[in-house]
């Protein structure tokens, strides 16, 4: 295999994590307490959500392996924030995507009025 097939391969793996972890509610909501910028506490994150420690950590770990998140120690806390940077790669695939469909609708119009 080349190395370019190799690179492409990885590129889509981590394109999927990515889209996984974006595929529950719980791990959008943290997503979206994240997206201020500011870094934040297991304890911060769990405030108001009825959800317990463990299953943030869980939800967390997801994001974290999938690259949307990272940790960062403070004392004995970890804090976590948002790494914007595979979120970024998402929107500009799905944009992509996007322009594709609407080459292929257009050549439909086309063909069909034609």
């Amino acid at each position: 295999m080349s190395d370019r097939r190799r690179s492409k391969l990885a590129t889509l793996k981590t394109r999927a994590a990515v889209f996984a972890a974006l595929g529950d509610e719980t791990r959008l909501s943290v997503l979206a307490r994240l997206s201020g910028g500011e870094a934040h506490s297991i304890s911060r994150l769990t405030e108001g959500t009825g959800l317990t420690r463990q299953a943030v950590t869980k939800h967390l770990r997801v994001l974290e392996e999938a690259g949307v998140v990272r940790s960062v120690r403070s004392g004995r806390e970890s804090l976590f924030e948002l790494e914007p940077n595979p979120l970024e790669d998402a929107r500009t695939y799905l944009d992509q995507v996007s322009r594709q469909w609407d080459d292929a609708l257009a050549r439909l119009k086309a063909h069909v009025e034609g």
